[in-house]
């Protein structure tokens, strides 16, 4: 659906230290609790984390940035699949940086491209990296290094 605020995706947004995230993948497939576990562990380690928006963001360009934006229905508020709906710090709205696909093994393709993208309704692409999810693996600390390996590439 496309309204003023922009078109409503079926994510989760945060930012964490000056990156925000959008974590997307299918019903019940944990964006949500990936996307939570995230956050808590960014303020553990001290680092600036907050919510955007869960299960819905509006997304939408400007002056060539895409910008996610929380209704204001569902501000401050996350789902937590089984226990409910939780109170969380949040932002009104960040400029988006990478979209972020939690996948469970077993993986279709061992390694990913490294140029791969997500494509927003709007036609807007946004880079795209997935986050493996496995035992003994946290996923801030995996979602740690592949933003340290972007920021390598782009280098």
């Amino acid at each position: 659906m496309t309204g003023a605020a922009g078109t409503n995706v079926h994510a989760t947004a945060v930012v964490i230290e000056s990156r925000c995230l959008l974590f997307i993948g299918p019903s019940g497939s944990g964006k949500s609790s990936v996307a939570l576990a995230c956050l808590m562990a960014a303020r553990d380690h001290g680092l600036f984390a907050a919510l955007v928006a869960d299960d819905q963001v509006f997304v939408s360009t400007v002056n060539g940035r895409i910008i996610a934006r929380r209704p204001s229905s569902i501000a401050g508020l996350a789902e937590l699949r089984g226990a409910g709906i939780v109170p969380v710090a949040s932002l009104q709205s960040a400029v988006l940086d990478y979209a972020i696909l939690p996948v469970s093994p077993p993986f279709k393709e061992r390694v990913p491209p490294e140029t791969e993208r997500h494509v927003l309704p709007d036609g807007n692409a946004l880079p795209l990296l997935r986050l493996p999810l496995m035992a003994g693996l946290r996923p801030f600390d995996t979602l740690r290094l592949l933003l340290a390996k972007t920021a390598v590439i782009s280098q």
